[in-house]
């Protein structure tokens, strides 16, 4: 068995087969997946489609591109969708200075709030860190030993990725993994300890290969974890296993 720490099933990609798409994900041997809210609209459907199908826990949260929007109600409507049953994490949070959809000084005033509020609640954080990795560390040294969580998606180096391991967060890999210019991402999870790795799609976006240029679904997670299989010499199922169990560990499932 294996975890899709990471998806976006809530999202219009998934509106025509979302149905087909969960049901080909366990037949390919996915135990669970963690669908992650990125608005309110969305933290809202999340929670209906973790209640809705067995396989599925939620995270909620505010995506950078987002904080713009954050009223003076948002943060009361985070936490009791927080309060459900299969919401396992907050996020995804963070920063964003590549496409800066929001602005930066907004951005890092809101990624503070939820780090804030994401301890109040008492669940691990999923952290968006996209051409910003000296600013999230620095936000986040404060809070070292006090609030847990992963880099999904990582985009760091290696230097980075021991910095985020210093302070006890989960190294989260997707499908770019497999793309033949990812030296800097292999290089990564070569380095990285085992029990500190997960596996991702971020479906519908970055499917791997083979089925690079196809919309991404979470039974692909099966091609990210037999490529961290062959860089750490190891087999699928070794990754497998250890993945799932680094996410049970993480979202306190099971």
């Amino acid at each position: 068995m294996i975890v899709d720490s990471h998806t976006h099933l809530e999202m219009p990609e998934f509106d025509k087969d979302r149905d087909e798409v969960v049901e080909r994900a366990r037949d390919a041997g996915i135990e669970f997946m963690v669908t992650v809210g990125t608005n309110i609209a969305y933290c809202r459907e999340v929670v209906s489609l973790a209640e809705r199908y067995d396989a599925v826990y939620a995270a909620v949260g505010i995506h950078p591109h987002d904080v713009k929007e954050i009223g003076k109600d948002t943060y009361g409507e985070i936490r009791a969708l927080a309060r459900r049953k299969k919401v396992v994490a907050y996020g995804e949070i963070g920063l964003d200075f590549f496409r800066n959809r929001s602005p930066r000084d907004v951005q890092v005033r809101r990624f503070g709030e939820q780090l804030e509020l994401a301890a109040e609640i008492g669940l691990p954080v999923i952290i968006h860190d996209r051409d910003a990795h000296r600013e999230i560390l620095e936000i986040l040294g404060p809070w070292r030993g006090k609030l847990g969580g992963i880099f999904h998606c990582f985009s760091g180096d290696r230097a980075m990725a021991k910095k985020c391991l210093d302070m006890g967060f989960y190294i989260s890999v997707p499908g770019t993994v497999t793309f033949e210019k990812a030296e800097t991402l292999r290089e990564v999870v070569k380095y990285t300890p085992l029990e500190y790795l997960l596996v991702e799609t971020d479906a519908p976006y970055l499917t791997p290969r083979p089925h690079r240029g196809k919309r991404n679904e979470p039974a692909y997670v099966v091609h990210t974890a037999a490529k961290v299989g062959e860089v750490k010499e190891l087999s699928p199922e070794a990754v497998g296993a250890a993945t799932t169990a680094n996410a049970k560990a993480i979202f306190g499932i099971g």
